[in-house]
């Protein structure tokens, strides 16, 4: 299967240990906003993004809003940390970037674990990888401004689908920054009059990934780096600075 090249996670697994998976992963698609799990939802499946595909992790508060924790791309598994049976999901697990997945059963992957330690292994290594980045997002929150946090969202996106075009409304991302509208729209404002980025319908255009990569805070890289000790490679470190515009150029949006 040709496309299991296009999820790290995957591709990082010994040819014995993806032979026990390969069997039982699905090919799935999925669009922008569709949710694969809500609070409290029995997690029975495992979802590898494929390529550009991500999923993001929120947190539903009482006010309404649902506040980001993680981003899960190419680089792992939305609900691949789930061992022992079926769980029941804490947080919105909902795509965020639409593309192609494959999914399997949870049962199905914890059979597998059982048989080969060294799968189990790396799993639990991914695991750690996915604490890292919540303890990381925790601290970015609470110590750095919404224009660094701004910056770093928008490369961790662009890290993992390669696109200069981010489906991102500045609403949705005030949400899951956890502040109001009116200082997302300044910091937005400021990066336009730079040139650092363009705003579209639903959508942000980065014109300048370096300057951008330069404002962001350190948390993004820390992220990576922990990913580099504990699963080297499984990361996408990089993103192609050519730009790519396959999104409409829409008028701009408020």
């Amino acid at each position: 299967m040709k496309v299991l090249k296009e999820n790290n996670l995957l591709g990082a697994l010994r040819p014995d240990d993806l032979a026990l998976l390969e069997p039982h992963l699905k090919p799935w698609d999925a669009k922008v906003g569709e949710i694969l799990y809500e609070p409290g939802d029995v997690v029975r499946l495992v979802y590898f993004p494929l390529g550009p595909s991500l999923i993001s992790y929120r947190v539903l508060l009482a006010d309404g809003n649902a506040v980001e924790t993680a981003l899960i791309g190419r680089e792992g598994a939305v609900a691949g940390i789930v061992s022992q049976g079926d769980l029941p999901a804490y947080a919105r697990a909902q795509v965020q970037y639409s593309g192609p997945f494959l999914r399997m059963d949870v049962q199905q992957l914890d059979a597998a674990k059982s048989r080969s330690a060294t799968l189990a292994h790396l799993f639990a290594r991914y695991a750690d990888c996915v604490m890292a980045q919540l303890f990381q997002s925790i601290a970015c929150n609470a110590s750095h401004s919404i224009e660094q946090r701004t910056a770093k969202w928008v490369i961790s996106a662009m890290q993992r689908t390669g696109d200069h075009v981010v489906p991102l409304t500045q609403e949705q991302l005030a949400g899951m920054l956890g502040v109001g509208r009116s200082y997302v729209s300044r910091v937005i404002r400021s990066l336009k009059e730079r040139e650092f980025v363009e705003t579209r319908r639903g959508s942000l255009l980065v014109r300048k990934p370096e300057a951008l990569n330069g404002l962001a805070c350190d948390c993004q890289r820390a992220v990576e780096r922990h990913f580099g000790r504990v699963l080297k490679g499984v990361y996408p470190h990089s993103f192609d600075h050519t730009r790519k515009e396959s999104h409409a150029a829409d008028p701009v949006q408020g």
